[in-house]
């Protein structure tokens, strides 16, 4: 989850939060690729999960980063909770996972480059200490109680509040993982079509990287359990978002949407201060109870943006939300797959066309479809296997008409990133399709070989 925001004065109109968002509108030539990754860390003798303190915790991985590979400190109250280098950060999730938020790029053939570095990187620290890191989508036999909290005041708020507001709040905080990527807009028009795209498109995502089959040492009957979990979190902040599709949105309308989002918090001089269920609205008139007179800035507005968790969103960019965390193959085909679908006009064109038809129950029966079924998914007749492989042919063609070469001009493209999902549409197989035939059969219904089998 996103480190404190800084920076922007007070905000002394209404019209200052849309134009927050649209201050994000760049030139194509300025258009970058951000990917962020998550995974888990645990202990290779017990599997247990990495504690925070001691020898062989998350604190250790931290500063072995620093001290072996140049990474500077980001603190809170104290506590070592994060680091950053070349315009990149290393955070941590509520239960200790260790997530990779990478600098802007122009290619994902950099993008690629550099989660390779940091999966090299970690590798060196976690061997010096006898622990691994594995990426799933869920964490495949641990319980909540199993749990650590990482010391960061915006989690202790957040462990309060969400079995006030769902039932799987705290799953998804402490054993869920992820892989996004973070991509620009030129205009308003331009990011309304992209939003478009990446909610209607997501459970596509989801499919093609659903890797969560297990959860507390069991099959779940679900593909991708974590975005099951997200069905039932907090309505107020989830989901598909159908006002997006309707006529006039843009950039207002998101803003009204956020302010209706309750608050968690609001940080001050390096704490966090309780906002649950508060409302920005009020704070806005001066009025918000735990800040009574005090107004906002921009930097308060740019936190709360932060606390809206719906399938695709924008802050000053879109992310792309819908994917279970892997492995490394897939960390660099989820950029791969939404920058083929975005950064082209013509493949954007393309999948709206694909999508455009859809109304809001069948985007929803998508996403449910495709947490449950993954790629085996139907909706209305209509396969997500045969709706796949037209978005990867879609997909595609807009890294093709990028025509961004790599490896020093060996590669012409960055069509290739692409193959790992294209073996999954030919053979039905997505990476749970795997995790549970194993698990029928090698692993005798145990789930804990897959540390060894999977782990980074």
């Amino acid at each position: 989850m996103s480190i404190p925001q800084s920076g922007g004065g007070p905000i002394e109109s209404h019209a200052q939060l849309a134009e927050y968002l649209e201050s994000g509108c760049k030139p194509r030539e300025d258009w970058r690729i951000g990917t962020e990754h998550e995974k888990f860390g645990f202990l290779k003798g017990s599997l247990e999960p990495l504690p925070y303190e001691g020898r062989q915790s998350v604190r250790s991985v931290l500063e072995g980063l620093r001290d072996r590979h140049g990474w500077s400190a980001i603190e809170e109250s104290g506590h070592l909770i994060g680091l950053e280098k070349d315009g990149a950060n290393i955070s941590l999730e509520p239960g200790g996972q260790l997530e990779l938020s990478g600098a802007p790029l122009e290619t994902i053939h950099q993008t690629c480059d550099e989660v390779n570095q940091h999966l090299a990187e970690v590798r060196d620290v976690a061997d010096a200490i006898d622990v691994g890191f594995i990426g799933l989508g869920a964490a495949p036999h641990w319980h909540f109680e199993d749990m650590p909290m990482m010391p960061k005041g915006r989690y202790r708020l957040m462990t309060r509040y969400m079995d006030e507001v769902g039932t799987m709040g705290k799953s998804m905080m402490y054993r869920t993982c992820t892989v996004q990527v973070n991509l620009d807009f030129a205009s308003e028009a331009d990011m309304v079509q992209k939003l478009r795209v990446a909610l209607a498109l997501q459970p596509v995502a989801t499919a093609l990287f659903a890797n969560s089959p297990f959860f507390e040492g069991k099959l779940n009957g679900h593909k991708s359990w974590r975005s099951r979990i997200w069905r039932d979190l907090d309505a107020d902040r989830t989901g598909m978002l159908p006002f997006v599709f309707e006529p006039g949105f843009g950039f207002e309308a998101w803003a009204e949407y956020a302010l209706d989002v309750p608050m968690y918090f609001v940080y001050r001089d390096g704490q966090y201060i309780d906002a649950l269920g508060q409302s920005f609205r009020d704070f806005l008139r001066g009025e918000l109870p735990a800040l009574p007179g005090e107004k906002p800035t921009l930097s308060d507005w740019a936190d709360h943006l932060t606390t809206i968790f719906p399938e695709a969103r924008i802050k000053k960019f879109i992310e792309m939300r819908g994917a279970d965390g892997g492995p490394w193959r897939r960390l660099c085909a989820l950029p791969a797959f939404w920058v083929g679908l975005t950064y082209d006009q013509g493949a954007l064109d393309a999948a709206w066309d694909m999508a455009k038809s859809w109304d809001a129950d069948t985007r929803e029966a998508w996403r449910v479809a495709a947490s449950v079924d993954g790629l085996h998914a139907e909706v209305g007749g209509q396969k997500m296997l045969d709706v796949a492989r037209e978005v990867l042919d879609i997909a595609e063609a807009g890294l093709k008409a990028r025509a961004r070469p790599g490896a020093g001009g060996l590669l012409p493209d960055e069509t290739h990133f692409l193959n790992a999902l294209r073996e999954s549409v030919d053979s039905g197989q997505a990476p749970a399709d795997e995790l549970i035939r194993r698990y029928e059969t090698d692993w005798n219904r145990d789930v804990r070989p897959v540390f060894e089998e999977f782990a980074y």
